[in-house]
């Protein structure tokens, strides 16, 4: 594991491969990305971050803005002296993937973005949502949260892997939680997505409350040829229907 002094990274796989960068949620880590890693590294190089105010990575200040979430990844591709990647990222990392394919489409091959929006619910949620982390700390919102990240059948089915995600939640920083909140209420790029000409994949879950399907096909309905994909699972896809969704990523980059 490798850190830019601010932003806490890990790159592995074959020199040479083509490179795909991997963004984390609102409240995870770069472990997140754990159920794929096996699948993507047999074909790409993965470089996995922690978002500002998240993981190992600083915590800065709140609020964050999507500019800065967006710019933290473009820096981190300066540095390590990648010219061009595809990038996959899921909730909070999917609005950074609609930002860098409206602002820096140049750096980037495909996008897949999952489980997000261009806009995603509403500024007195997202208020109410900083208030009671300020106030309360991260306990306080987690049972929700999990509900809201997972059906109650795969919590039942999979609960080690539930806590294993939990505990990610937990250990995130309030600061860079409800800063990274901040972002996320204040970004709106509905209007801009027509802009974007890289190929899009968008993965949408049927049970998902934080970022309905609606949101994605929004998303692929305004792109120009994206590819709408929607799986039997809550917000966390990656997680809740791993085979399907490794399968229907690697399709797409590789295709």
């Amino acid at each position: 594991m490798m850190s830019t002094g601010r932003i806490n990274y890990k790159l592995e796989g074959k020199d040479g491969a083509p490179v795909l960068v991997l963004s984390n949620s609102l409240g995870t880590t770069m472990e997140m990305w754990q159920p794929q890693m096996p699948a993507l590294l047999e074909h790409f190089r993965v470089l996995r971050y922690d978002a500002r105010g998240h993981g190992l990575s600083w915590v800065t200040p709140a609020p964050y803005s999507i500019e800065q979430l967006g710019g933290d990844v473009i820096a981190l591709l300066d540095q390590l002296d990648i010219r061009q990647a595809h990038f996959c990222g899921l909730s909070m990392g999917g609005m950074v993937g609609v930002w860098l394919g409206v602002n820096h489409p140049e750096r980037f091959f495909k996008l897949a973005l999952c489980n997000t929006g261009a806009k995603i619910g509403v500024a007195q949620t997202w208020n109410a949502r900083i208030d009671q982390v300020i106030r309360e700390g991260m306990e306080s919102i987690a049972g929700t949260v999990i509900d809201r990240w997972f059906t109650a059948a795969y919590q039942s089915r999979e609960p080690a892997n539930v806590e294993t995600v939990k505990q990610m939640l937990l250990h995130t920083d309030r600061i860079g939680y409800t800063g990274s909140c901040a972002a996320i209420r204040d970004m709106d790029l509905r209007e801009d997505l027509s802009g974007i000409k890289l190929p899009v994949l968008v993965i949408a879950g049927t049970h998902d409350q934080s970022t309905p399907p609606q949101d994605g096909k929004l998303i692929a309905e305004r792109i120009a040829g994206a590819q709408y994909m929607e799986l039997d699972a809550a917000h966390l896809s990656n997680w809740e229907q791993t085979e399907l969704f490794n399968r229907h990523l690697l399709a797409f980059l590789k295709g």
